[in-house]
């Protein structure tokens, strides 16, 4: 009844031998003992618990995300399974006889499964469901910079910076000594929203490239959705924010704060002068630190000038808040829609 295409014939049957073995209650058994079956596919029966293999390791599954595209099955219940359910932008789907929506983002298959069968509980016993994605197109990330091939990536999987570097086919020989990371805000699906100081301390991250090039685990995270990957060809510091022209200034000499804002323009007339933020990274770590600087001060000769140090970021605010992420992503990536996408599977 259901069409697939030929790549889909294995997923097919393994979601059949699947349900084979989970009559009888041996789910457990078969998710524990199958490296085929777990990672393809998740079928839950309801009420009973989920059941999951104990682990020390990260938790590598994928999670749904808005525009990825789902297939559901309602076992022996063909008229309410649906194919190439859309998940939308605010992480949502809906599914007939169930009154609200669902959220399937950031859910796994198996997670999502379970939530839809418990909404059925109420119509059907046990009711069977398959959740399985036929499309991602949720979990795009971007290389850019110094690498011999900038890209975007569809991310089917989770992936480590390094690994993701060398389907950019590494470093050019131009690469600089850093490889910065710049993390979309958090999506409101999954987690609450960030402060504007949490966001500034977490938004920017630099490593040293020799360090990730060894995979060594400091300087080999896990890629997040909307991460944009950047290796410079030089120390650089960004001037983002309420300024006439956000920029990007390669550090080939001694720059002070005041020297780096005539740089970007000078600052528009609704600046906050008094409150310009430098974010900046400790030495020898990921983390970064915030200080507050009063420009005016400094202009009328009132406070000593702050020399700044590679990758430093100066946020100049407005008073109307404008948000930080957005002005650091239009500065240090203006142009990642034309470039072309590729799946890491």
């Amino acid at each position: 009844m259901f069409q697939k295409s030929p790549n889909q014939t294995k997923s097919l049957n393994e979601r059949k031998m699947f349900r084979r073995l989970a009559v009888g209650g041996t789910l457990g058994v078969a998710l524990a003992a199958s490296s085929l079956i777990a990672p393809v596919i998740a079928q839950v029966t309801a009420p009973a618990a989920v059941v999951a293999v104990a682990t020390s390791q990260p938790d590598e599954r994928y999670r749904i995300g808005p525009g990825d595209v789902l297939d559901i099955r309602i076992f022996n219940r063909p008229n309410l399974s649906r194919d190439a359910v859309r998940v939308e932008g605010n992480g949502m789907i809906r599914m007939p006889l169930i009154d609200t929506e669902i959220q399937a983002a950031c859910k796994t298959e198996g997670e999502l499964a379970a939530e839809i069968s418990r909404g059925y509980i109420k119509y059907y016993k046990n009711p069977q469901v398959d959740v399985f994605i036929k499309e991602y197109h949720s979990k795009q990330v971007a290389v850019i910079g110094a690498v011999n091939e900038q890209s975007r990536f569809e991310l089917q999987r989770r992936i480590r910076l390094l690994e993701l570097l060398s389907y950019a086919k590494g470093p050019s020989p131009k690469a600089g000594q850093t490889i910065n990371i710049v993390h979309a805000p958090p999506s409101l699906a999954c987690q609450n929203s960030k402060t504007a100081t949490e966001e500034s301390a977490t938004a920017f991250v630099s490593y040293k490239l020799s360090d990730t090039m060894q995979g060594l685990p400091s300087a080999n995270p896990f890629i997040e959705t909307g991460d944009i990957i950047t290796l410079p060809e030089a120390d650089q510091i960004y001037v983002v924010g309420n300024v006439f022209t956000p920029l990007t200034i390669p550090l080939k000499e001694p720059i002070t704060l005041s020297r780096a804002v005539a740089m970007a323009g000078g600052v528009k007339q609704d600046s906050k002068k008094d409150k310009v933020r430098i974010v900046r990274q400790e030495p020898g770590s990921a983390t970064r630190k915030e200080m507050l600087v009063d420009l005016s001060a400094i202009e009328k000769k009132h406070a000593d000038d702050v020399a700044l140090l590679p990758n430093d970021i100066i946020d100049v605010p407005i008073s109307g808040g404008k948000s930080f992420m957005r002005s650091l992503l239009s500065t240090v990536a203006p142009s990642i829609s034309s470039l072309p996408v590729r799946v890491i599977p």
